[in-house]
């Protein structure tokens, strides 16, 4: 019963060209102070991408984990406004990927969050939580 649910996207492809439009539009929007600036942006990313495109040959999976970094954010900032959040891993990506057409603009869907406020009649939400010691989830180093 969401009033929202968000599709975080990952790319099916990042190339030097994708690159090249995010670097090009930061500039026009101040974000580089000299040129020298935005060659080293440039120089970074172009680093990276080909790292994990030619390297690892991992970069869908590196593509989904910096969507992750973006679902942490979203579920910290819909906190922050009292907004009740919840992440959403179990569907099924091939159908929601057709239903919205997500292919044909070269994205894929990675996860959901589910937005809005609380049933009064939540009874999950009485019940309370279960976590593990924290001795048995951290290691002090």
């Amino acid at each position: 019963h969401a009033s929202h649910i968000v599709v975080l996207c990952a790319r099916t492809d990042f190339d030097d060209k994708r690159i090249a439009l995010i670097t090009d539009q930061e500039e026009r929007d101040g974000r580089f102070p000299t040129p020298e600036a935005k060659a080293g942006q440039l120089k970074g990313r172009s680093y990276y991408a080909g790292m994990h495109r030619f390297d690892l040959k991992d970069t869908q999976h590196w593509m989904e984990k910096q969507v992750y970094l973006a679902l942490g954010t979203l579920l910290l900032g819909a906190a922050s406004y009292g907004i009740d959040a919840t992440p959403i891993e179990g569907f099924d990506s091939r159908i929601l990927n057709e239903t919205l057409g997500l292919r044909e603009k070269g994205l894929t869907s990675v996860v959901l969050a589910a937005l809005g406020y609380r049933s009064a009649e939540d009874f999950n939400a009485k019940l309370p939580k279960s976590r593990l010691p924290a001795d048995r989830v951290f290691s002090e180093i």
